[in-house]
């Protein structure tokens, strides 16, 4: 990143981290909606040691990076994370905002609880999209369990 002189005002850059296991065409949604937002968004691929994901992170990564390869610029980025708070990544990495997507009121309630801590212990605003109405219903873990079922799951994955 350049070095900004002191009346260059920091760049706008959003922090969207989830598992994306899978990258959905509703998380492309929210990205490519949110792109005249902010000068940079970082998509955060996060790993719990805990859990199993379906598809190892360096995989989602890679998958996620063809999907912004005509972006042009560093306008989009995406890196995998484990290990610490996604409040405390985005400081690290210079992320103001987060990024959400909601779908339902249910992900509202959830989203609306972590954006209140996350601005308490970091001081860092959440900005949330609207999932659109045609693409509510698609989420990681439906998309998951069509697959294992042997569904063609296409229809839900960015295309490139």
């Amino acid at each position: 990143m350049t070095p900004k002189s002191p009346d260059t005002p920091a760049p706008h850059v959003a922090l969207f981290a989830g598992s994306f296991d899978p990258f959905t065409v509703g998380h492309d949604s929210i990205v490519r909606r949110a792109l005249p937002l902010f000068d940079r968004i970082i998509i955060a691929v996060g790993t719990n040691a805990a859990k199993a994901g379906a598809t190892p992170a360096e995989d989602r990564v890679s998958a996620i990076r063809a999907v912004y390869a005509s972006v042009p610029g560093d306008r989009v980025r995406v890196i995998a994370y484990t290990g610490e708070l996604t409040v405390d990544l985005a400081r690290r990495l210079g992320a103001r905002w987060l990024l959400r997507g909601v779908r339902s009121a249910k992900d509202f309630e959830y989203e609306r609880d972590m954006a209140d801590i996350n601005r308490r212990i970091a001081g860092i605003e959440t900005v949330l999209l609207y999932a659109l109405p045609e693409l509510s219903a698609v989420s990681s873990s439906v998309v998951r369990e069509l697959k294992s079922y042997g569904h063609d799951i296409t229809e839900f994955l960015p295309q490139i």
